[in-house]
């Protein structure tokens, strides 16, 4: 049975132990761990929740990891409760940021299982036990310092550590934040292409201040086509006019300038007078 690579302490811890006789040793407890050195060296089972006697299995008695079994080959040490207080971890201990600030807990460890080197701590802002709750990745070279249940850090937040597992509330924090920076970048976009677009506008309309009005223009083509139209009505009236025969040309007595009577009143007063055709 192939071990991973890598395995999560609380992985670990979770399952029964059973050794290659067939013998169930009970569920893990704590991890096994030198500080100075960020390197895990086994872990502990409780047989019985009634006895007062703990089982020590170091890391490289592991052989295989089932669902819910880790199996081991060899025999395990014996120790107490006692002798476990005293055993130094950093799994629990306080996170302190700048300024001695608090910034949360070790709730975890990621490990190399060939070598059992710690890869990165898991740390949690609120209570570790509570399900579903954030994770960031602390690598072993950003602590400064380590005393007993306590970590120091030069951070500033946990914001400044990667995020390993994120829980609902950090999710929709994050795309709060994600949505709100996008929201702000097409704001700025719109605000530019409403901008250049003012722009534009200002520029045209100055242009448009600058030139002529348009209704000197457009009554002088008025004026140019009234007067051309009424100088193609007088010659079609001029045309007509000569090309329209004269009405009284037809009527009789009147002859023209060269058969008129030089005496026309002396006719119209002797007895040859004739009729006037306007009456």
């Amino acid at each position: 049975m192939t071990l991973p690579e890598q395995l999560l302490l609380s992985d670990l811890l979770r399952r029964r132990v059973r050794c290659d006789q067939g013998l169930e040793h009970g569920g893990g407890l704590l991890g096994w761990m030198h500080p100075p050195v960020h390197r895990l060296l086994g872990w502990v089972s409780r047989p019985s929740a009634l006895s007062q006697r703990r089982l020590v299995w170091r890391l490289d008695q592991l052989r295989g990891l089932g669902e819910q079994e880790a199996f081991v080959q060899g025999e395990p040490s014996e120790t107490d409760v006692a002798t476990l207080e005293r055993l130094p971890t950093l799994i629990g201990a306080l996170l302190s940021g700048a300024g001695d600030e608090p910034l949360g807990s070790v709730a975890d460890a990621a490990v190399e299982l060939r070598s059992g080197r710690i890869r990165h701590y898991l740390v949690s802002r609120s209570d570790p036990r509570l399900p579903g709750s954030s994770r960031w990745r602390l690598s072993p070279d950003r602590i400064l310092d380590q005393q007993p249940g306590r970590v120091f850090t030069a951070l500033v937040g946990l914001d400044d550590l990667p995020l390993a597992r994120a829980s609902v509330r950090q999710e929709f924090l994050r795309y709060s934040r994600r949505w709100r920076d996008q929201m702000g970048e097409e704001t700025s976009r719109l605000r530019d292409q409403f901008q250049q677009a003012s722009g534009r506008f200002e520029e045209r309309l100055e242009g448009w201040l600058e030139e002529p009005p348009w209704e000197e223009p457009l009554r002088s083509y008025r004026d140019d086509d009234e007067r051309q139209r009424d100088g193609l009505d007088r010659q079609t009236r001029d045309r007509a006019d000569v090309d329209r025969p004269d009405p009284l040309d037809d009527w009789p007595g009147l002859e023209g300038p060269e058969d008129r009577d030089p005496r026309p009143r002396d006719r119209y007063r002797g007895r040859d007078q004739v009729d006037d055709p306007w009456i």
